[in-house]
């Protein structure tokens, strides 16, 4: 798995064994990032000099994608040990700008807000609404953030705000939303 654009073009990350955790492919990102660069409601101006939210972050492959293609901060929660493990070297092999969280989306602390969020949980388990309700109330949400959710392809579509775009590659499921 690797970072697909942007300053850090190439660059490999790792990923801990085993199913635990479900980094989103590089045949995912590059039409997600592409979406967010050319749809009406994106632009550049929504990746660069960003601060971004990776919830649920895994590898933080679309954290740390963002980043390399001009976001300014990101900001990182992850709970399981193996996973953390695989950030923390990859952020620290990116020289990435960023905060990592040990710690439940769920029951984030007060922050900074985020004008752009990945959420992509355990399939099948509803935590979308929830981080996002958390994320809102200790003020991580920038007004009009651009919030990217990844579900199972069978899974319904969590509706947090205006339905900006969604997409299905292999088993997943994204939405990109605006939120209010």
């Amino acid at each position: 798995m690797r970072i697909v654009a942007g300053a850090w073009r190439g660059r490999t990350l790792v990923a801990p064994p085993g199913q635990a955790t479900r980094p989103t492919a590089e045949r995912v990102r590059q039409p997600l990032f592409d979406m967010l660069l050319h749809a009406p409601w994106g632009g550049r101006d929504l990746l660069e000099g960003a601060r971004v939210l990776d919830a649920f972050a895994g590898t933080g492959a679309l954290g740390l994608e963002a980043l390399s293609r001009g976001a300014a901060e990101g900001v990182f929660f992850e709970t399981d040990p193996a996973a953390l493990a695989a950030l923390r070297a990859n952020i620290a092999a990116c020289r990435a700008n960023a905060r990592l969280f040990a710690r439940d989306v769920t029951a984030p602390p007060p922050g900074l807000p985020c004008g752009l969020l990945f959420l992509d949980p355990p399939y099948g388990r509803e935590l979308i609404p929830r981080a996002l309700a958390a994320l809102a109330g200790a003020g991580w949400i920038a007004p009009g953030a651009v919030a990217v959710t990844e579900v199972a392809r069978g899974e319904a579509l969590a509706s947090p705000g205006t339905l900006l775009a969604e997409r299905s590659h292999g088993a997943a499921r994204l939405g990109v939303w605006r939120l209010g």
